[in-house]
């Protein structure tokens, strides 16, 4: 039997408490070996990131210490240059059931990624709720879907009103981080002052 596993990419800038949770809540409620979170080098549809591929990776380390069964995947970081997440699943190891994990948020524009479709049939889509995002598939995909006899797979997971870009305003204007970081990261990016300058 294929060993399943979950991948979960993003900017992680920086990571925080509900990229943790999620990742937890996805291998706990679908039965997975484990996560591989996936810092992206650049992703394609987003402006320069705010902290290096190396700072965001050494923070994503510490942040899944202690939680057996995450991992962080460096692939991306590695290859460097604009992210796109056909070319990760093409670079992964054969043989493994994947779950594309992401947010409700993601759904609106997922057919927008490049050869969106191959993305569908290389791995199963997980989809969390997010606030203020619904959990319905664009038309497109809910008909490739169909197609393909395969559904998205909608995750228990309670919205947590938590974001990277909240996390980097408070930061700059020195505000406190609690409940929002994992204690080691908290040090991480005031030991390297991280987010310093003010964020629109």
């Amino acid at each position: 039997m294929a060993i399943k596993t979950g991948l979960l990419g993003g900017s992680f800038d920086p990571i925080h408490l509900a990229h943790i949770a999620l990742a937890d809540t996805a291998m706990q409620a679908l039965g997975l070996a484990g996560v591989e979170l996936i810092p992206a080098a650049q992703p394609w549809q987003r402006r320069p990131l705010a902290a290096s591929g190396e700072h965001r990776l050494a923070m994503l380390e510490l942040a899944v210490d202690g939680h057996p069964g995450l991992h962080a995947n460096p692939m991306e970081i590695r290859r460097g240059g604009h992210t796109y997440t056909i070319d990760t699943l093409r670079s992964l190891p054969s043989g493994a059931d994947y779950y594309w994990i992401l947010g409700a948020d993601q759904l609106d524009n997922f057919c927008s990624w490049r050869d969106w479709r191959e993305i569908t049939e290389r791995v199963r889509l997980v989809v969390a709720q997010r606030p203020g995002a619904s959990l319905e598939p664009p038309l497109p995909l809910r008909r490739h879907l169909d197609g393909l006899k395969r559904s998205l797979v909608t995750l228990p997971f309670e919205p947590v009103a938590i974001s990277s870009t909240l996390i980097r305003q408070r930061i700059a204007r020195g505000e406190p981080t609690d409940g929002l970081l994992d204690v080691a990261v908290a040090h991480y990016i005031e030991q390297n002052g991280l987010y310093q300058a003010p964020v629109a």
